[in-house]
């Protein structure tokens, strides 16, 4: 069943408006949560603001946002204030610039949603706007304001329909070269650069959303499902990490011996 949808507004573009809806594309409904319990008396336990000098718990009412300034000192803004500075409509995405698919790389992809007309009136300006992007090989740029806060957002076309990303803001995403400057660049030997590309080639294989799944949630639900039943739980083996034996290895030997421990069942596409 398809996720009740979370946002309702507008698709512009100039004078091209269409109704518009927008639902998350990932979900975390299927993840277990734990609930936080007093040990002694099994009654689950409460979590609330307090004032961090007196202690005493703090009213909805009385909590505020602050902008540090100085030691214990802070510049109070109201909610009225932070709305003031909003964008002015908060149900148009409306489509400002576009740039070539290919020149946003993935780092600044925050979180997928999917973007479908909202009724069959909008379908064709919709379509217009879809398909214009995909044979101009281009993504559109917005903002519009999302979990409390103005984002800019990425449109980028996908099948019937359109995925829109937020996008992570400037001052999130670190300079690489801070950390890859340093790199001494060093050009790997041919025969060992030829033999990785072997050891790729044998575990080559399609993508399958089997790859990502959560091991570690199953187990919990088998040890959930012991406690109930007051069996033992299944011991789960974990593989051994690699220790360094303190011999000095040559890469080559241990590409090969690699290549030639792959089993059969990898080496298929």
């Amino acid at each position: 069943m398809p996720p009740r949808t979370f946002w309702k507004g507008y698709l512009k573009l100039s004078l091209v408006t269409c109704p518009v809806a927008l639902m998350p594309a990932v979900t975390e409904g299927g993840r277990l949560r734990f609930h936080t319990l007093n040990r002694a008396t099994g009654n689950r336990v409460q979590r609330q603001y307090v004032d961090a000098e007196t202690g005493k718990p703090v009213k909805d009412e009385d909590q505020a946002r602050g902008y540090p300034r100085g030691e214990n000192d802070h510049v109070i803004l109201e909610d009225e204030e932070l709305d003031e500075v909003a964008l002015d409509s908060t149900r148009t995405i409306d489509i400002q610039e576009f740039v070539p698919s290919d020149k946003i790389g993935w780092i600044w992809f925050d979180r997928p949603h999917f973007l479908v007309p909202d009724d069959t009136v909008a379908e064709e300006a919709f379509s217009v706007i879809r398909d214009a992007m995909r044979s101009t090989g281009s993504v559109g740029i917005a903002r519009l304001v999302m979990y409390r806060r103005e984002r800019a957002v990425m449109l980028m076309p996908k099948g019937k329909g359109i995925v829109l990303w937020t996008l992570r803001y400037g001052d999130e995403v670190r300079d690489d070269a801070d950390y890859f400057g340093d790199l001494r660049g060093v050009k790997p030997d041919g025969e060992a650069l030829k033999l990785v590309s072997r050891l790729i080639e044998t575990r080559m294989t399609d993508w399958d959303p089997k790859m990502v799944e959560d091991p570690v949630q199953d187990r919990l639900l088998e040890l959930i499902e012991s406690k109930k039943t007051g069996r033992k739980p299944a011991r789960t083996s974990r593989s051994d990490e690699p220790r360094d034996s303190g011999k000095v290895v040559s890469i080559i030997d241990a590409l090969k011996r690699s290549i030639a421990s792959e089993k059969p069942a990898a080496r298929k596409r």
